[in-house]
């Protein structure tokens, strides 16, 4: 079997054992938290939250442990990228997604700080230790105010969560404690798998482990939140839709980029310069651009969803042109650079539309 072929099957495999590992983590974690007596408000803002994540967790720490800081980086980068773009896109397109005010209040702002600290620290070429502290504590004291702040809004938070079936949950301890170590096991052999298959496929295609990671890997890692978004579209829980969007993203920067600088050891991660001068910046200008788009009638329309997907597209074929047909790159990058001036002039445009709105009718 040629190398290629096993580096592919090594790749999907991986895939298949993180999904299957995330859904385990969960069921045993929500379990035992409920044999326990975690109330659900905790459960639906913490464990859930975190099973969707696992699989960018696994995939980042385990490259860090190897030293592949690239591929653990460029993973959390592309994560986030392709969670913004795609995953609200295609929830938008299925239904238009309301927006609540707490989002556009709380979650967008503190996303973005914490994006545009993510690419200042970044910006020196390397992520320190210190800094996966920072991150890590500012995780914890999220965490208690999601929780302080939901208690005072028990039935928007309850509407907002996932269903967690008491009963079914609730079953003997060894079963959920099997379940998890089960999805400890899957999500840690899959995510070998995909780092290994990954590094492969990059030797093989003579590209940077940095390139894989902002577009397969990510992808793939991606899949739980985009899954868990789409089916709460179908259902129309649109907050579920949106919050698992902006949850998953602080996440994986506050749990993930936080714990692999620590993994990383003293050295801390190095960045590579593609993602200091394009992805990262791409990563808090999305972020940036998602406040006038839940502006526009407190919704992300389909139009608007659809707009994200064509920008993630463009996004992609700029990192695949060089390699298929580099003699149009070039040109390539006017046509990204006119997108990004209309897109541009669109978001100005709703803005200015939404202050007008306000100042007119100021109890909408």
């Amino acid at each position: 079997m040629s190398s290629s072929l096993v580096s592919i099957i090594e790749f999907i495999t991986g895939i298949v054992l993180l999904f299957s590992g995330g859904e385990f983590f969960i069921q045993g974690s929500v379990a035992l938290a409920l044999i326990f007596g975690i109330p659900q408000l905790v459960i639906g803002l913490t464990i859930v939250s975190l099973g969707t994540s696992a699989p960018e967790l696994f995939v980042s720490a385990h490259s860090s442990l190897t030293g592949s800081d690239s591929l653990a980086l460029s993973n959390i980068v592309g994560s986030n990228i392709f969670n913004v773009m795609v995953v609200l896109g295609c929830s938008a397109l299925l239904r238009p997604l309301k927006v609540e005010s707490r989002l556009v209040r709380r979650d967008i702002p503190l996303l973005l700080g914490v994006s545009a600290a993510v690419w200042g620290m970044a910006s020196s070429g390397l992520i320190t230790w210190q800094f996966g502290i920072a991150l890590l504590i500012a995780l914890i004291i999220n965490t208690t105010w999601e929780i302080r702040t939901a208690r005072e809004e028990p039935q928007k938070t309850q509407e907002a969560e996932p269903t967690i079936n008491m009963e079914r949950d609730s079953t003997n301890f060894i079963h959920a404690a099997l379940k998890l170590l089960a999805g400890i096991f899957l999500l840690t052999f899959g995510s070998k798998l995909l780092v290994q298959g990954a590094s492969s496929i990059a030797s093989l295609l003579g590209v940077s482990e940095a390139i894989i990671g902002l577009t397969i890997v990510s992808l793939g890692t991606s899949l739980p939140e985009l899954i868990t978004s789409l089916i709460a579209a179908i259902r129309g829980q649109t907050d579920l839709a949106i919050g698992n969007v902006i949850g998953s993203c602080l996440l994986n920067q506050l749990l993930v980029l936080g714990g692999c600088s620590l993994l990383s050891g003293g050295n801390g991660l190095v960045v590579e310069n593609l993602l200091i001068t394009k992805d990262i910046p791409i990563m808090v200008i999305t972020t940036l651009a998602c406040m006038p788009i839940f502006w526009t009638k407190g919704k992300i329309s389909r139009g608007e969803g659809g707009v994200l997907l064509g920008l993630y597209l463009l996004y992609i074929a700029d990192k695949l042109i060089p390699l298929t047909f580099p003699s149009l790159h070039s040109a390539y990058n006017q046509l990204v650079i006119f997108a990004i001036i209309f897109t541009s002039i669109i978001i100005i445009y709703k803005t200015i539309s939404y202050w007008f709105i306000l100042k007119n009718n100021p109890n909408n």
